[in-house]
């Protein structure tokens, strides 16, 4: 539990379509409290159905967002660390996001994975060779991040990729 820091120019383009594309240009014309928690809501709203279309489960599972602090909260139990950590992803890759406070429990605790955020010239071999001694446990990465990562050459700087344990 405690807030993990995201690149806020980074990630998922959650925010600039729908709902809250709309409630984002309600805000920049008159940015009143009402505007304001608009946003907020719409943003979370897609941030859960993002989580949703990751087919990660979720039991209870409570998104707010708050745009001034650019901070998601999240809570609920999922049912191993795994989707613990890639709904934190889901929840902190997204552009406008820079922080992600987790309130999540775990059913069945293991051992937490390690976080890095990729940087330009990254690959998932090169990330493997750092953390596992080894280019050649680039699958693994690239398992750990499904269904975030469709394919194990599409990162981008700025993303943060669970690395799970040897």
């Amino acid at each position: 539990m405690g807030l993990m820091s995201f690149i806020k120019e980074a990630g998922e383009k959650l925010f600039g379509k729908g709902e809250a594309k709309a409630a984002q240009e309600a805000v920049a014309k008159a940015p009143d409290p009402e505007n304001l928690d608009r946003l907020n809501k719409a943003a979370s709203s897609a941030i859960v159905t993002y989580i949703e279309s990751q087919n990660l489960q979720v039991d209870g599972l409570a998104v707010s967002f708050d745009g001034a602090s650019a901070t998601v909260t999240v809570a609920g139990q999922t049912a191993d660390q795994a989707t613990k950590e890639k709904v934190l992803l889901c929840c902190g890759n997204v552009e406008n996001v820079a922080g992600v406070n987790d309130l999540l429990t775990v059913a069945a605790p293991e051992p937490e994975a390690q976080w890095y955020t990729v940087v330009k010239g990254d690959n998932l071999s090169k990330i493997s060779k750092q953390f596992y001694g080894t280019p050649n446990k680039y699958p693994q990465i690239f398992e750990a991040n499904k269904p975030m990562l469709t394919h194990p050459d599409k990162i981008y700087p700025g993303q943060t990729l669970r690395i799970p344990p040897a």
